[in-house]
């Protein structure tokens, strides 16, 4: 058993095709796991461009590939250790490149500068990374088109893989190849998916390929478009509709017990 299934840390991979609106939906599901102050949230930004380090307000000063690049540098000049010694240093960096927000931290991938194969050292920051967010009960993974990256460079398994896609034939069949190749590369326990940016009146034509659950949509909504022109932190997202949308998708994915206890009380979501 790995040590993050012993910690029951749900550790959600959100991939889809680009330009879907993955990052605000990653942001708006950490922020809103965040919002229980006894949750621990890490949110992982693991797509180049950086985009969920302004979604949610942080700076990303340092990134893993940073520490990686720094690393390679070492080695090629000749500086060798001991490997528990070096598996040491990189937990050691790996945890200062942490940013926090009281019960939310961040931690950006960033863009790999020197190619080549250092399979050693991605080895020693995957299982770091791994290591680290089982201090987290929660873990949000934006992750770029494509879920191979997310199982090369960040970690192997995901219990929650939260496929996001627009209206378009080719979103939804990005988001159902994805899911074809998770099935054979990454470890999962449970898929859905998000249709995003739905146009009023447009709901009922809304649905998801075969064998892919539709966990829900979201609609077009102003405020989100504001956040995002305005480069506001959505850690300050007011309630709207896609928020309450949200709320009910990952009620619906088993992530937010909030939505499931008004559900039972019949309040709703």
């Amino acid at each position: 058993m790995k040590e993050t299934e012993a910690m029951n840390t749900a550790i959600i991979a959100v991939c889809g095709k680009g330009g879907v609106g993955k990052t605000s939906v990653s942001a708006v599901t950490a922020a809103m796991l965040a919002e229980d102050p006894a949750k621990k949230v890490l949110a992982i930004d693991a797509d180049p461009a950086v985009g969920l380090a302004l979604a949610l307000g942080f700076r990303a000063r340092r990134t893993v590939d940073d520490i990686r690049n720094d690393l390679i540098d070492r080695v090629k000049e000749g500086v060798r250790g001991d490997m528990g010694q070096m598996a040491k240093a990189l937990d050691y960096e790996v945890l200062a490149a942490l940013e926090e927000k009281n019960n939310l931290a961040f931690l950006a991938i960033g863009r790999p500068e020197q190619e080549g194969c250092y399979c050693q050292v991605n080895d020693f920051l995957k299982d770091v990374i791994e290591t680290i967010s089982t201090n987290f009960d929660y873990v949000v993974i934006d992750g770029e088109a494509g879920i191979e990256q997310v199982n090369r460079r960040v970690m192997e398994r995901v219990s929650h893989l939260l496929l996001v896609s627009d209206q378009s034939a080719k979103g939804l069949a990005v988001a159902s190849s994805i899911l074809d190749v998770a099935s054979r590369a990454v470890g999962f326990e449970r898929c859905g998916l998000v249709v995003n940016r739905v146009r009023a009146g447009e709901e009922s034509g809304t649905g998801a390929p075969a064998g892919l659950p539709l966990l829900g949509i979201l609609p077009e909504d102003d405020t989100i478009r504001r956040f995002d022109i305005e480069g506001k932190s959505f850690l300050d997202l007011p309630e709207c509709p896609v928020r309450a949308g949200m709320r009910r998708c990952l009620s619906a994915f088993g992530l937010y017990p909030a939505a499931k206890k008004r559900q039972i009380e019949g309040v709703g979501a």
